[in-house]
């Protein structure tokens, strides 16, 4: 008797761009469920869109455990959750010491754009002290500058984000449908850089 059709899949089967082997495929996947599911998640925790007030961000367990998947998933060149993901370094405004985390650019008009959903984050801070940051995932690397922009240029570039990372849907009041006016309401909650080759 055959085996059942999924038990004859091979292990190399995934297609994130990279033999990574069938536990690394399976975090792959597990991490673009999280991050780019067709629903976002609501205040709650469950998939819709209906919330009362947008979510404060607080790195917990479940988030730290994400962050440490993606960060190794990326040091081997895996492009998870998404293409557009890469490890950022940042210099720490006190210490000057190197700051790593895993984050998901968007890509608009032939320019790149850093988002903060969750607020003013450590990494924000540091980059308002020290523009310069360095992308890196597998063994590419890349030093940039980075430039906030105000909010009427950062609002199409949230209702963006929001689009691509629906996880994050929750942390802002405006709706991934609302009209882009919503998200420039908001911008002063959620920074975005515009990031160049440094001069």
């Amino acid at each position: 008797m055959s085996a059942p059709n999924n038990a004859q899949r091979p292990a190399t089967g995934c297609n994130h761009g990279t033999h990574i082997g069938t536990s690394a495929c399976a975090a792959v996947t597990r991490a673009r469920d999280l991050f780019c599911s067709k629903g976002p998640l609501s205040a709650g925790g469950f998939r819709g869109e209906t919330r009362a007030v947008a979510k404060s961000y607080r790195l917990g367990f479940g988030r730290r455990a994400v962050n440490r998947m993606m960060t190794a998933l990326l040091r081997l060149g895996v492009p998870a959750p998404q293409r557009t993901s890469h490890l950022m370094t940042t210099y720490g405004r006190n210490s000057g010491l190197e700051r790593t985390t895993p984050v998901n650019l968007v890509e608009a008009d032939g320019e790149r754009w850093l988002v903060s959903p969750y607020g003013d984050v450590g990494w924000v801070h540091n980059l308002r002290a020290n523009r310069a940051l360095q992308l890196r995932r597998g063994r590419a690397r890349e030093s940039l500058v980075a430039e906030e922009v105000g909010a009427e240029e950062a609002g199409p570039i949230l209702k963006r984000y929001v689009q691509q990372v629906r996880v994050t849907a929750a942390f802002f009041d405006a709706r991934r449908t609302d009209p882009v006016e919503g998200f420039v309401a908001e911008a002063g909650r959620h920074p975005v850089f515009r990031l160049r080759s440094p001069a």
